[in-house]
């Protein structure tokens, strides 16, 4: 075999093989498979391509395992999957198509499919490193078919389409996007002619679904390096069609010879540094919007220069609408990209100033099980070209997580729960639910936080005491 498989892998395809064969069919193992193989990177997923009948072929295959798969087909598409287990316990999905040649409407991604050959099936894929095949006819198992020097573009790394990319793109503009996040995922580059196509035909992504779009921001997102990805969106303008707002933080303004950064390619820097730490998509997603109400709070003050008072607040409420635009859940993921976009200027102004314990108690009921996620997102936030600036600010900054580490020890507000709850407020009072009983929960609250009254039921008890007598309860 010209591609080096396992031994569960190799048994698959001769099952294939021999199913093909029983059909008088020729069949391919095609695409992402043979790609991921080459490039050495994990991959169990199959995806085959008949010269026929792909839902019979399923059905074939099906038959060669004990037990016997359940077949999923789909009539309409002429598709059909089956899932078998490998010996490490991954359920390996193996999808069957029979081949096809595609031609496409103007205003739609949906193709008019009818039957054809291999070579029609490799001339409607995305990218030459997408077109490569693995013949499973018996007297060539595992010979590499490789029609546009796909081997070629992995070995250079290089991205191209096997057609004229005018062609490729305009027929489903999805692959712009694919094209950005395999250079982002690969650290790949796309081929010249590729990349200028991609710029005019970037109106054509409009067509569509936003929730594609969403998964294939999403995957760029997840890249070890997101940056590349955002980047080529940007270039590309791309992201002027599918995310204005983030298109909207480049560039950098003078006035009096007094400019600001440029907020996009911080961001870039920000979403690249917290990238290194974790693979939370969420997290990653709150790197791309800490600063996105930037362009809305700028502000030019004489003699101060450049402001952007509020944009955490702003941006907060700018992210249910960012992530409903985007289709994007709207979920307790998208409260806790909020959250932290409202939160991420908190930890760094308390390295500004003479740090109280009452500030880093309310910092800490503020985040309360998302601290951790807010500390990452603080310090990658931490951006200069002054290296000596970076590293007094990071200094501070962890001198910052050491005093919430200190307090939170003494105090316990972490997930903090009311010594004094609502119900033993209306029982002593003799209140019913409603205002009053919130006016002293809330006075109990801040008294602990400001270090007024220690966070145990004894003082908390004198203090609703008091309070009550104040309200005149008593």
């Amino acid at each position: 075999m010209d591609i080096k498989c396992t031994d569960f892998e190799t048994m698959v395809f001769q099952k294939i093989a021999a199913a093909a064969q029983s059909l008088d069919l020729d069949a391919y193992v095609i695409g992402g498979f043979v790609r991921d193989k080459i490039l050495q990177r994990d991959t169990k997923d199959i995806d085959v391509v008949c010269v026929g009948d792909g839902i019979a072929l399923a059905h074939a295959v099906a038959e060669k395992f004990s037990p016997v798969p359940m077949v999923n087909f789909f009539k309409n598409f002429g598709t059909a999957q089956i899932k078998v287990i490998d010996p490490t316990g991954y359920i390996m999905e193996i999808e069957f198509v029979g081949a096809r040649k595609e031609s496409y409407d103007f205003d739609s991604r949906n193709p008019m499919v009818k039957p054809g050959t291999l070579a029609d099936d490799q001339n409607r894929r995305d990218f030459t490193m997408n077109a490569l095949a693995i013949d499973l006819h018996p007297d060539r198992f595992g010979k590499l078919i490789d029609p546009f020097q796909g081997m070629e573009a992995i070995q250079n790394k290089v991205i191209q389409t096997p057609l004229s990319p005018a062609e490729t793109f305009s027929d489903d503009p999805l692959r712009m996007m694919r094209a950005i996040r395999f250079a982002s995922q690969l650290g790949f580059t796309i081929e010249k002619e590729t990349l200028q196509s991609i710029r005019e035909i970037a109106p054509r992504i409009k067509i569509i679904s936003k929730e594609r779009i969403a998964d294939e921001l999403n995957k760029i997102l997840l890249s070890p390096k997101p940056s590349v990805g955002f980047d080529l969106l940007f270039t590309t303008k791309l992201l002027d069609i599918i995310f204005p707002q983030m298109a909207a933080l480049a560039g950098a303004e003078y006035i009096d010879g007094m400019g600001h950064k440029d907020n996009f390619y911080h961001t870039l820097q920000v979403v690249d540094n917290l990238s290194a730490h974790t693979h939370d998509l969420w997290l990653r997603w709150a790197a791309v919007l800490h600063d996105i109400a930037k362009p809305a709070t700028k502000r030019f003050e004489e003699g101060h220069g450049w402001t952007f008072h509020g944009h955490e607040v702003v941006g907060g409420r700018m992210v249910p609408k960012i992530f409903a635009q985007l289709k994007l859940p709207q979920n307790e993921k998208m409260k806790l990209v909020r959250k932290l976009v409202e939160l991420h200027l908190r930890p760094i102004s308390l390295t500004k100033e003479n740090i109280t314990d009452a500030a880093i108690r309310r910092l800490i009921f503020d985040a309360g099980d998302d601290l951790e996620s807010l500390f990452m997102l603080c310090k990658a936030d931490i951006t200069s070209k002054n290296k000596q600036k970076v590293k007094r600010f990071i200094e501070n900054f962890e001198m910052v997580m050491q005093r919430c580490e200190e307090v939170e020890a003494k105090d316990h507000i972490r997930n903090w729960q009311p010594p004094i709850t609502g119900e033993m407020i209306m029982n002593h009072f003799k209140l019913s639910q409603g205002r009053t009983v919130g006016i002293i929960k809330n006075a109990i609250r801040e008294a602990i936080l400001d270090g007024a009254i220690p966070n145990e039921y004894e003082a908390a008890h004198c203090f609703m005491i008091e309070q009550g007598r104040a309200l005149g309860l008593l």
